[in-house]
């Protein structure tokens, strides 16, 4: 593969005279495909014990496959990807990053899933908030960094304002389960998270519940550092052959997800869906 940095495993053997020679094992030797993701997300993106493991941990094994390649995850807060992969720190992210215009115009986006986000909020405590106008004069959680932040701020312009209300307060977190732990110690009055990742939350701690259904459905998609355009190609050709397999057949079902079509994925580029 021409689109990422190559690391070749080189091998050391003895010839018949007793000689070191070096060798590289060309028939074997395995390029390195270096994932950027935050392992803090979870079902999708998590340690299990010391290796990832979610939604796209599965996913990504599959591609790197495809490729004849070795994936190499490297654990990275979620507000952090953007920037490292345009440092070529790793060659790709996968770490459930929605599609947005403004995202759009740092990174090359390869869409391959789509989900949507919702409110999680004390299952014992009054305020159990169902849509984002109900949300005014609130503190939120969220991941820091997440798509919805500046839609949440566009709800507090255009509708708390005019309806004399305050603002929604967005506290930012750098991971996912210190927001859900804002939530639990009071310190805020719900939380904004994506629907899979708060069905785990509330499924871990017992206290939590979603109140909402999905409020903003979101595409998702890897990222490339714009111009790598060879390793684009690549990726979204071994995407197209998971996508034909079983193996990803079930990894949708196993995660409640699905695939985006032209429609949503042209919708979440130009900001409409």
């Amino acid at each position: 593969m021409k689109g990422m940095n190559i690391a070749k495993k080189v091998g050391l053997t003895l010839t018949a005279f007793g000689l070191l020679t070096v060798w590289n094992q060309s028939a074997q030797a395995m390029e390195i495909l270096k994932i950027g993701t935050d392992l803090t997300y979870p079902p999708y993106n998590y340690l299990e014990g010391k290796e990832a493991a979610g939604f796209d941990a599965e996913f990504m094994r599959l591609v790197a496959k495809q490729l004849s390649a070795e994936p190499q995850f490297m654990d990275t807060r979620f507000a952090n990807l953007i920037m490292g992969v345009n440092l070529k720190k790793f060659d790709v992210i996968a770490s459930t990053l929605y599609v947005t215009p403004e995202r759009a115009k740092q990174i090359e986006y390869i869409p391959y899933m789509k989900t949507g986000g919702v409110l999680l909020a004390l299952k014992d405590g009054s305020f159990k908030p169902q849509k984002p106008e109900d949300l005014c004069g609130k503190k939120i959680s969220s991941i820091q960094g997440a798509a919805w932040i500046s839609k949440l701020k566009t709800v507090s312009e255009t509708y708390c304002a005019k309806q004399g209300l305050a603002a929604i307060d967005v506290r930012e977190f750098p991971t996912s389960p210190e927001a859900s732990q804002a939530v639990l110690s009071h310190a805020v009055d719900a939380q904004f998270e994506d629907a899979g990742v708060a069905r785990a939350a509330a499924d871990k701690s017992g206290k939590l519940i979603l109140t909402s259904d999905i409020i903003y459905p979101v595409v998702v998609g890897l990222a490339v550092k714009k111009g790598n355009n060879t390793l684009v190609t690549e990726l979204k050709t071994a995407i197209q052959k998971v996508e034909a397999t079983a193996d990803f057949k079930s990894l949708l079902t196993k995660y409640s997800v699905a695939t985006p079509d032209d429609a949503e994925i042209n919708a979440a580029l130009n900001g409409t869906l």
